[in-house]
């Protein structure tokens, strides 16, 4: 299931999450959003914690006030490659170069076709 299925969000909070200029990294276990629309982008960064790919809770003052998830969580809902290397990350194990499988992952998932080793 998709992250973005498993949020409640208005239409105002999607379009903001897709057209305002919010910058996400990975910070330790949590995704960092820094909103660079802003003049400070300094003053508009909030911590998004994401638990078994879904981006759970913010600290932002509108994920605390309003109902259904803000416009951070829902950024980070849309970034898949980033929730992908993320949950590699917080379960020890390497990314693949896309955010996808690793090689060794790949290797131990392959059928063999018949008479390859």
């Amino acid at each position: 299931m998709h992250p973005l299925e498993e949020l409640q969000f208005s239409t105002t909070v999607a379009k903001r999450a897709q057209y305002e200029a919010l910058a996400l990294s990975i910070f330790g276990t949590n995704i960092l959003v820094r909103n660079e629309s802003h003049a400070t982008p300094s003053d508009h960064e909030y911590l998004v914690t994401v638990e078994e790919g879904v981006p759970v809770s913010c600290t932002c003052p509108a994920d605390a006030r309003f109902d259904g998830a803000c416009k951070h969580r829902v950024a980070v809902a849309i970034q898949r490659p980033l929730l992908d290397v993320l949950r590699c990350q917080q379960a020890g194990e390497p990314p693949g170069a896309d955010g996808g499988q690793s090689q060794e992952q790949r290797d131990e998932n392959r059928t063999p076709k018949a008479g390859l080793p």
